[in-house]
């Protein structure tokens, strides 16, 4: 993974182990060669060591340190080999399945990891980092099965064998940047101890329009030393930038610190290191690098080692406030135990609305170093992390995000498979989400395609457009010339009208929605007849007209329809079965009558115009089932569900010039058919 390789090259930190250092030469330069970071060197003389070592727990624990130099270098699948080994040669310390798990993790092996964790759980049951990385395994798992709406590519021309990281937009059109590599063409002819490759230097490229990089080219000799460059930034105007030196020398480790140079034209000034150590007298083992500036330009956020008071692990982030003149002022602080863990905290970038980005292998992730956004909650403060999920992250090493301005879209480095060679960059956007809305329309009484149907859309964003159904009853609102009718964040009301049916209304929303859709409709027009429209069932006690609570939710349907539509008047007509009454002198045209009129008293209650509405009753006239037929049936059970599907209220639709609000003429009663 190349985020240990970088901390080795950019955030240099002495890892100390409780394992016995090996008595022989070889062993003893290469426990030297770790301490110092250099663990490139450091895998060649543990094996060295191994080949001549006789007593078999120490060829192990060589074994094992193998494993160790691998996994801080990065390499994953080297180290979970040697840790394997280790296993095999009976090292006495059952952290070396530990790391076998987080290996496998990092290779994006989860089932296999979840096994092996267990597996270390046998070994050491009460050890909580093995259910932690089960449970990462797992939230991994689901994140990579449903990655987010971004896309994410290597940039192939900026990408050599070699490692390129940590680009930085470096003109105020975002179309040259600055990166740290290792290529060949970098500043030097020796070999870095720590990664085995040459030391870094940043180079800068531009793109054309048609957004082919240029071939980068190494900043001049002011900025590259024979030692190692790396992580620039630079302030909005592009005059200013920002970056992280190591020096080196022969079997040396020093310090890394923060350099800023002016920039006019394509000169850079002769660059000047920033008082940031926190602690005066220690600057030789005190690394910092890694510089982010706030939006204002106020502040300057930075990755360091020091384990001073605050300091929760590994690599924090800190922050110090900066003059006009970009330098320090005061003392630098702690981010906190909301961003930063006990392990490694670096990379920093502030997007433009101030929310913190950084790399972390302490907060859950997907395996190495993950990318994560925490939210701004104060004055250069910062909460509410979370992690960026795939595809920007994965199981390798994800880090170094920065952003294209106020768009979705930049660069970030990774190591993933699909690069070209250790660490590359790699580009990513957000694609804009396209919405559409489709369907047909057909009548509702022949279920065929209907035509001239006006299909009117209103959204909340204030746009307002409309379609007529085509021949085959379609309409669709896709593409509106170089933009879409459908926007994401948005909710649309939809009516389909058209004369002589009964309009219907329908609602689709765009808002909480994660990816493109489109809505695919059918609606069904109900035509104005001279037969009635049947209502949901309204039902009635024997030989009484009042309303219950049932037949009100039915009567919903019709209040609903006369809203939608305010122009039409109906006759409202209630049905009895073909059997007398005796309670009412008029027979059941009076007990239906009374019905109708208890239907349209409801309504009126509920605010329709009473002159929109004739209540007929019909008694027993247009049975849906003759008496004849009923009498006919075998079981009274059959007859008494005939002469209940008798017992109906429907509706016609008689007019259709009713206005609103205009003087009306009540309607007069019809005759009944």
């Amino acid at each position: 993974m190349i985020t240990r390789k970088i901390l080795g090259s950019l955030l240099v930190s002495l890892l100390f182990t409780t394992v016995t250092l090996a008595q022989s030469r070889l062993a003893e330069e290469a426990d030297q060669a770790y301490e110092k970071g250099f663990y490139f060197n450091a895998i060649e003389l543990y094996k060295k060591a191994y080949t001549v070592e006789k007593k078999a727990s120490t060829k192990a624990e060589l074994i094992f340190k193998v494993a160790e130099s691998y996994r801080a270098l990065g390499d994953v699948q080297q180290a979970q080999l040697w840790y394997e080994k280790a296993n095999k040669a009976q090292y006495d310390d059952p952290i070396s399945y530990f790391y076998v798990a987080e290996m496998l993790k990092q290779q994006g092996k989860y089932a296999d990891a979840i096994a092996a964790y267990n597996k270390y759980k046998e070994k050491k049951p009460n050890d909580a980092r093995a259910d932690a990385g089960i449970a990462a395994c797992q939230m991994a798992q689901k994140w990579k099965d449903s990655p987010t709406r971004y896309t994410v590519d290597p940039e192939v021309l900026l990408n050599t064998p070699q490692y390129d990281f940590t680009p930085s937009f470096s003109d105020k059109k975002n179309e040259a940047v600055v990166f740290t590599s290792t290529r060949p063409a970098a500043t030097g002819a020796n070999t870095d101890g720590i990664i085995g490759e040459a030391f870094s230097d940043l180079f800068t490229s531009t793109r054309d329009r048609q957004g082919k990089w240029s071939e980068p080219v190494k900043l001049p000799i002011a900025i590259n030393t024979e030692g190692n460059e790396g992580a620039p930034i630079f302030n909005a105007k592009r005059t200013t930038m920002y970056f992280t030196r190591c020096p080196s020398e022969k079997k040396k480790v020093f310090a890394c610190d923060i350099w800023m140079s002016k920039k006019v034209g394509n000169n850079f000034s002769e660059p000047e290191k920033l008082a940031l150590k926190p602690a005066p007298g220690k600057e030789d083992t005190i690394t910092v690098g890694h510089p982010a500036l706030t939006p204002n330009e106020d502040a300057l956020i930075f990755a360091t080692d020091w384990k001073g008071p605050g300091h929760k692990g590994g690599k924090d982030l800190y922050m110090v406030k900066i003059d006009k003149d970009g330098k320090p002022v005061g003392q630098p602080v702690n981010l906190g135990a909301d961003i930063n863990t006990a392990k490694d905290e670096m990379f920093p970038f502030v997007r433009h609305d101030g929310s913190l980005y950084f790399a972390s292998n302490g907060h859950a992730g997907m395996g190495g170093m993950d990318l994560f956004r925490a939210e701004k909650t104060g004055d250069n403060a910062w909460g509410q992390v979370e992690n960026l999920k795939a595809p920007l992250n994965s199981a390798s090493d994800d880090f170094g995000i920065v952003f294209d301005g106020e768009a979705d879209r930049g660069f970030f480095t990774s190591n993933r498979p699909g690069g070209k060679g250790q660490d590359d960059i790699w580009r990513f956007y957000l694609p804009d989400m396209v919405f559409a809305l489709q369907g047909t329309v057909y009548d509702k009484k022949t279920n065929t395609p209907l035509s001239g149907v006006k299909i009117s859309v209103v959204g909340t964003n204030g746009s307002n457009f409309s379609a007529i159904t085509d021949d085959n009853g379609g309409f669709s609102f896709a593409e509106n010339g170089n933009d879409r009718y459908i926007k994401e964040n948005t909710s649309y009301s939809i009516l389909a009208e058209k004369e002589g049916y009964l309009v219907v209304k329908d609602q689709i929303t765009t808002v909480g929605l994660n990816e493109s859709t489109t809505f695919v409709k059918e609606y069904f027009l109900q035509p104005f007849e001279k037969t009635g429209i049947k209502l949901p069932q309204i039902l009635y006690d024997v030989d009484e007209f009042f309303l219950r609570p049932e037949a009100k939710d039915s009567l919903e349907t019709l209040y609903q329809t006369l809203v939608d539509n305010p122009n039409i008047v109906i006759e409202l007509r209630s049905h009895t079965d073909a059997r007398p009454t005796r309670r009412y002198k008029g027979g059941n045209k009076e007990l239906s009558q009374k019905r109708a009129q208890s239907c349209v008293n409801y309504l009126v209650e509920k605010g329709i115009d009473p002159a929109r509405m004739v209540p007929v009753g019909m008694g027993p006239d247009e049975p849906i089932i003759a008496m004849e037929v009923i009498k006919k049936m075998a079981t009274k059970e059959e007859q008494e569900a005939a002469h209940q599907t008798n017992r109906r209220t429907d509706f016609r639709v008689i007019r259709s010039d009713y206005v609103p609000g205009g003087a009306q003429q009540a309607p007069a009663p019809t005759p009944n058919n």
